[in-house]
């Protein structure tokens, strides 16, 4: 079938074209585990360069607030062109971005290594605003949310792979001095040991980024289904002025902000919990991370199946509360008792995503890829949150205390899925 008649169906009511599908849903694998290698290294740089919990947020900051800048010029991007050349153009800035680690370890620079965390964060923020609604365009719009469950089943995957890259590659690389005995070495012992330990990040990161060179090649060889016979007049104010109306999209924008913030604390600290709580390295730590990431990717499948039999307003917000009382959990609770409260809360956080930004697309119509892009831009509460949460730690000197940011989030989230549940009440009651 040629590639306009695949697109031809407005309704999307055609069956996904295997090959594309299977492309596109890799990446959803690929960007995981830059999301989660990412969170590991938190950890590893407040040891190599002494950091405060707050300094260490500034890899979030640059990281998720690439997803901030960036994903309305995607939107406007994928608009005028097509989904494939805002994959194309995403994953480009993807390889550059991890290939800019092998400069930054050479310098020795903390500054140039969020650098190219900025640049490759901001090739996964093409991405996502490119995928997200190709996956939901790419067949029945009915069953889109489902179907965007599926993909995105495969990003923990991703980052479960992430997590276990850097625990081997990174985090076992530290060395175990700590910031008193590193503050008492001479500038030479510091330098070597400074220097082997970001040649052990940087490694990771350039090998990443040959491998999604080949990639690109590959997406770029291949026909791609364009999914959409609208306009590619780009008409951003009007359309704007129509989402900022549809209060079932706002919400939803919202909603979506404070569950990547929430997201991101938790697992941005959850090394460092588990090492106050157990009295492990981070390599140790990083076991029960691995952990929560088998939970969360299980739990996402199990929650895709669910959808059949459930509404997805009702699966939200029941996880969004369990999500809050395991955070509850976490700060009042110590020892295995809490360790074991946060990997759980992974659980709850599995169908967040996808089902957010399921909901809150649905109806959006010829506004699907502005509309996208504003989904995207709110995973910037990745990038504001955490960094709170730092603050908050610092100021406090207490981690538990810290996660009082998340379980606030966790039952915005729940308001969310009540809202929402009214709004389909009041739609139905009117028809």
């Amino acid at each position: 079938m040629s590639e306009a008649k695949q697109s031809s169906n407005k309704s999307g009511g055609l069956k996904a074209p295997l090959l594309p599908f299977i492309l596109i849903t890799s990446l959803f694998f690929m960007w995981g585990l830059a999301n989660n290698l990412t969170d590991t290294l938190l950890a590893a740089f407040k040891r190599i360069m002494s950091l405060s919990d707050f300094q260490t947020s500034w890899i979030q900051i640059a990281f998720y607030g690439a997803y901030f800048c960036l994903a309305l010029p995607a939107a406007v991007f994928i608009k005028r062109f097509t989904y494939k050349s805002g994959v194309l153009l995403g994953l480009g800035m993807y390889v550059l971005g991890a290939l800019l680690f092998y400069p930054a370890s050479i310098a020795m620079q903390y500054g140039l290594f969020l650098g190219a965390l900025y640049v490759l964060a901001g090739g996964l923020a093409v991405l996502e605003t490119s995928c997200n609604p190709y996956i939901i365009a790419m067949g029945d719009p009915s069953t889109g949310t489902r179907r965007l469950n599926l993909a995105q089943s495969f990003n923990p995957i991703g980052s479960i792979s992430g997590v276990i890259i850097s625990k081997f590659y990174i985090l076992s690389q530290l060395d175990m001095a700590g910031a008193e005995e590193r503050a008492a070495m001479s500038a030479e012992q510091l330098q070597t040991v400074q220097q082997a330990e970001l040649d052990a990040v940087m490694g990771p990161y350039v090998g990443l980024g040959l491998l999604l060179f080949f990639l690109w090649i590959v997406i770029a060889s291949i026909k791609m289904p364009k999914a959409s016979t609208e306009s590619t007049t780009v008409d951003l104010w009007p359309a704007l002025k129509r989402l900022s109306k549809n209060r079932k999209y706002v919400m939803g924008v919202v909603a979506q902000f404070f569950y990547v913030g929430a997201q991101i604390c938790v697992w941005s600290f959850t090394i460092r919990y588990v090492m106050d709580e157990l009295n492990v390295a981070e390599s140790a730590a990083s076991n029960y991370y691995i952990a929560a990431l088998v939970i969360f990717t299980f739990f996402r499948f199990v929650n895709t199946y669910l959808m059949k039999y459930l509404k997805p307003t009702n699966l939200l917000m029941g996880s969004a509360l369990a999500g809050s009382f395991f955070t509850f959990i976490v700060i009042a609770g110590s020892g295995y008792v809490g360790v074991i409260a946060l990997v759980a809360i992974s659980a709850s956080m599995s169908l967040m995503f996808p089902t957010i930004f399921g909901l809150a697309s649905e109806g959006l119509g010829e506004d699907t890829k502005i509309g996208s892009s504003g989904l995207i831009m709110a995973i910037g509460g990745g990038a504001a949150l955490p960094a709170l949460q730092g603050l908050l730690s610092d100021a406090t000197g207490s981690i538990h205390i810290s996660y009082w940011i998340p379980l606030v989030c966790f039952l915005v989230v729940a308001l969310y899925g009540l809202l929402n549940k009214k709004y389909d009440l009041k739609e139905t009651a009117s028809k």
